[in-house]
C-alpha cells in the first residue's frame, strides 16, 4: 500500500472518530432542582430520621485534613 493511500485512510479515520465523538458529547449544564420536577430524581424519603444528636469524628476530620493537605504539591 502507498504512504498516499495510507495517509489518506488514517485522515479519514481520524475524521470520523473526530465528528463522532463531536456528535456524542453534550455540554454539562447547571439546573435547578425543585420539588416539582422530581421524575429524574429520587427525593428524600418522608420517613427519615433526623438524628438531632449527631456528634463529628474527629479522626475522621482528621484524616480528611490530612488527606487533603498530601494532596497539595510540595514546595
Amino acid at each position: 500500500m502507498k504512504r498516499e493511500v495510507a495517509r489518506s485512510l488514517f485522515l479519514l479515520g481520524s475524521l470520523v472518530v473526530a465528528s463522532v465523538a463531536m456528535a456524542a458529547w453534550q455540554p454539562p449544564v447547571t439546573q435547578v432542582l425543585s420539588a416539582a420536577n422530581t421524575g429524574a430524581h429520587c427525593p428524600i424519603p418522608r420517613v427519615a430520621k433526623v438524628v438531632a444528636d449527631a456528634k463529628p469524628d474527629h479522626e475522621l476530620l482528621l484524616f480528611m485534613f490530612g488527606m487533603a493537605q498530601g494532596m497539595k504539591p510540595q514546595g
